[in-house]
């Protein structure tokens, strides 16, 4: 099978799976489990940009690798699971910040979703190639790909 098919329908599938386990869950736990979810794959994202985008710490294409593999891990979780009806508001660690809005358009949700999946994808493998200047192009749209949701689906943060 084609892996620019295969990989969109593994994720859906890993969702479908997802579910069953995720509706034992109380809404908080939900809350809870995505928000560390997204916290983890930050503090990656995070290690890649000052490697290979802001030249912060020396580039270490084993890092950055290893740094692209949990990216893609969290996008092909199943994470979408953990975003019931009821979840766009309460605690985690923190209040969520998902926006009621979120559950009124599941086209649109599925549409960033599966493109952020693509994008985490296409980090991971350009990152396990080593070409800096490659994973600097592509951190950049799979940032794209994270910005996308946040701006359609997630409260700016109180400061």
């Amino acid at each position: 099978m084609n892996k620019k098919i295969a990989r969109p329908l593994l994720a859906l599938a890993c969702l479908g799976l997802a579910s069953a386990a995720s509706a034992q869950l109380k809404p908080e736990e939900m809350i809870k489990f995505r928000q560390s979810g997204y916290t983890f794959m930050a503090w990656n994202m995070g290690k890649i940009k000052a490697m290979a985008v802001d030249d912060k710490v020396p580039f270490d294409a084993k890092q950055v690798a290893s740094a692209a593999n949990v990216v893609a891990a969290v996008a092909n979780s199943g994470l979408g699971a953990l975003f019931a009806p009821g979840t766009d508001n309460g605690k985690g660690w923190k209040e969520t910040r998902l926006k009621s809005e979120f559950f009124e358009k599941p086209d649109e949700v599925k549409e960033v979703a599966l493109n952020f999946v693509k994008q985490a994808n296409e980090l991971q493998r350009v990152a396990a190639g080593g070409d800096k200047a490659a994973i600097k192009a592509q951190f950049g749209e799979t940032g794209k790909a994270c910005k996308a949701c946040h701006d359609k689906f997630r409260e700016e943060e109180d400061k």
